[in-house]
């Protein structure tokens, strides 16, 4: 019997290579709007953080999801994705 692939992603923060299970995806819907799925099944262009703020810094810091999503990410969209990673580590 053979194992079972993991699927590996890239944190946009720290450019580690983690299984896709061991970080939160943030989503960018069909209609635009950018959020946090901590499950991994909203629809959308998915790109990658571990469960760390500090990660979502970097990655603002370094424009990785300007360029990940395509599109400008305003300064409110990263305040708003901070305050869900520190409800979703205090509430899973």
């Amino acid at each position: 019997m053979q194992k079972r692939k993991i699927p590996m992603r890239q944190c946009l923060g720290c450019r580690t290579m983690f299984p896709k299970k061991e970080l939160i995806r943030v989503v960018r819907s069909p209609e635009g709007s950018i959020a946090l799925d901590f499950k991994g099944k909203a629809p959308g262009r998915g790109a990658y953080v571990c469960h760390s703020a500090e990660c979502l810094r970097k990655a603002q810091k370094s424009r990785a999801l300007e360029r990940a999503f395509g599109v400008p990410v305003p300064d409110e969209i990263y305040d708003a994705l901070t305050a869900q990673m520190e409800e979703g580590e205090n509430g899973e």
